[in-house]
C-alpha cells in the first residue's frame, strides 16, 4: 500500500471511532442524569437578538427579548428529545426573565418554579456574585440521589458555573458535588 492510501485509510479510522464517540457521548449523559444527585442546566430556547431593552422589566414579557417560533419548536423539541430516551419528569426551575419561563414550560417535563438565582447577570454585573452564591447554595440543599433537576437559565450563568459556552436551547450535564458546586460532564445539543 502505499503512503496515501494508508493515510486515508487511517483517517477513516479515526473518523468513525470519532462518530461513534459522538453518538455514545448524549447516551452517557442521559444515563447519567437518570441516576440522581446530576442537574442538567439548559440555555433557554431561540429568542432574537442580544441582552434586554433599556426599559425591561420581570413580570412584564412586553419589555422583554422573548422566544420566537423558532424558540417554542426549539423547546419543544429538547422535552421530546428526553422523553424519547426515557426522562419523562424532572424538578424544573427557571430564571424569572419571560424566555427561559417559557422553555421550561415548552419543555414539558414537570412544573416550573422560578429561581431568581438563575436571573440573567449579562447586563448587571452587580448581580453577578450574588446570583451565583445564591445558586451555590440551591446546589449545595439537592440530594445527591434526587430526581433530575433541569435549570433553565442563560449563558451566563451556565458559563461561571460548570465553565462551558452553550449555544441557545443547549444544555450541559453536570454532577452535583453535595458542597454548591458542580462536575460539568458534558454538553447536550438535543440533536437539533
Amino acid at each position: 500500500m502505499r503512503l496515501k492510501q494508508i493515510v486515508i485509510i487511517a483517517g477513516l479510522g479515526l473518523l468513525i471511532v470519532a462518530v461513534g464517540a459522538a453518538t455514545a457521548e448524549p447516551d452517557r449523559l442521559v444515563e447519567a442524569i437518570k441516576t440522581g444527585g446530576h442537574v442538567l442546566m439548559i440555555r433557554h430556547a431561540n429568542a432574537p437578538g442580544s441582552g434586554d431593552p433599556d426599559h425591561f422589566r420581570i413580570g412584564d414579557c412586553s419589555t422583554q427579548r422573548n422566544l420566537d417560533d423558532r424558540g417554542r419548536i426549539q423547546a419543544r423539541r429538547i422535552g421530546q428529545w428526553l422523553r424519547q430516551r426515557g426522562v419523562a419528569s424532572a424538578r424544573i426551575y427557571a430564571s424569572q426573565w419571560c424566555r427561559c419561563l417559557e422553555t421550561a414550560a415548552l419543555i414539558g417535563l414537570g412544573p416550573v418554579a422560578e429561581l431568581p438565582a438563575l436571573n440573567s447577570f449579562y447586563e448587571r454585573p452587580q448581580d453577578r456574585e450574588p446570583n451565583l452564591a445564591a445558586l451555590r447554595a440551591f446546589l449545595a440543599e439537592q440530594p445527591a440521589d434526587g430526581p433530575l433537576i433541569v435549570l433553565v437559565t442563560h449563558f451566563v450563568t451556565i458559563s461561571a458555573i460548570t465553565g462551558e459556552g452553550v449555544s441557545s436551547g443547549e444544555g450541559v450535564v453536570a454532577r452535583l458535588d453535595g458542597e454548591g458546586g458542580v462536575e460539568g460532564l458534558g454538553r447536550l445539543g438535543f440533536d437539533f
